[in-house]
């Protein structure tokens, strides 16, 4: 299969190189040209224009950096792409102009797929990892098996378009949420007078994560009540980092928004409910147990 890769950064080399190991030509264009030029040496055509990089080709995997950066590669191709030629974009984008690029593309007599993954660059070129995927059924599974290829597991998300959008801000959210958590893990043991990597060393032997499928499901499904960890005691536990930290002269980041949430939940009256109450969501109702 003749395949053009748009968008040759981390993830788009480590694709590129996954399609040519598995036999694919492949054309490869990046807005900076030598990304695109160094792949020459695994095999790939670089090109310094779009339209000739797809000129010809079975299909079309873009991997850019946002909705515009999409758009404005893609938007200058219309009539270029014949319908035979799908789609399929990989860039991390936000649900509703992802349904709008999917319908615009659409009105084109073209297929335009969403497939943001959660891999790492080397993940890409070695075929593992996660792929999600959403749109028409029969459309999906046509194109599974060439996706399967690239990429351990392919969660299909259902026809509606936008959902593999949303799902991929959904796991960053987490991530990038995380992230900001041990940002105040080690703020709050400078301040301590620990060093952050030995704070760290807690989490070898305690892991968080483990627990967060059984926390996401009792924040949206309860019980609230009786509590696992009672709000005001959660409050209580906030505080006492927020003043640890100011005795060290320094501010948490994370904390104080998380203590908003529930000084909130507290006003409400709802402080001997478990934190699963105080942090969810406005359409959510807090469960109490029977």
């Amino acid at each position: 299969m003749k395949i053009a890769f748009l968008g040759t950064g981390l993830m788009g080399s480590g694709f590129v190189r996954r399609f040519l190991a598995n036999g694919h030509t492949v054309h490869a264009w990046n807005r900076s040209a030598e990304k695109a030029r160094a792949l020459e040496a695994h095999g790939a055509r670089a090109f310094a224009d779009a339209a000739a990089a797809v000129a010809g080709v079975d299909r079309i995997h873009v991997s850019l950096g946002d909705d515009a950066s999409v758009d404005a590669v893609l938007e200058p191709l219309a009539g270029r792409i014949g319908a035979s030629t799908w789609i399929v974009d990989h860039t991390t984008t936000a649900m509703h102009p992802t349904i709008e690029r999917a319908a615009r593309w659409a009105g084109r007599g073209c297929t335009y797929v969403h497939a943001p993954v959660f891999m790492g660059p080397a993940n890409c070129a070695e075929g593992t990892g996660l792929m999600l995927a959403d749109g028409p059924k029969a459309q999906h599974e046509a194109l599974l098996p060439h996706l399967q290829k690239m990429t351990g597991t392919v969660h299909y998300l259902g026809e509606p378009v936008g959902r593999a959008a949303a799902f991929k801000l959904f796991g960053n959210l987490a991530i990038i949420g995380l992230n900001g958590v041990l940002g105040d893990v080690a703020r709050l043991a400078e301040a301590l007078g620990i060093a952050p990597g030995d704070a760290y060393t807690l989490f070898a032997q305690f892991n968080p994560g483990a627990n967060l499928t059984a926390r996401a499901a009792r924040i949206e499904k309860g019980p609230h009540s009786p509590a696992s960890f009672e709000t005001t005691m959660a409050r209580k536990d906030l505080r006492l980092m927020m003043e640890e930290a100011r005795r060290g002269g320094i501010e948490l980041a994370v904390v104080p928004a998380v203590a908003a949430l529930l000084d909130a939940a507290i006003a409400r009256g709802e402080g001997a409910l478990d934190i699963g109450a105080a942090v969810r969501s406005p359409g959510m109702k807090a469960v109490r147990a029977g």
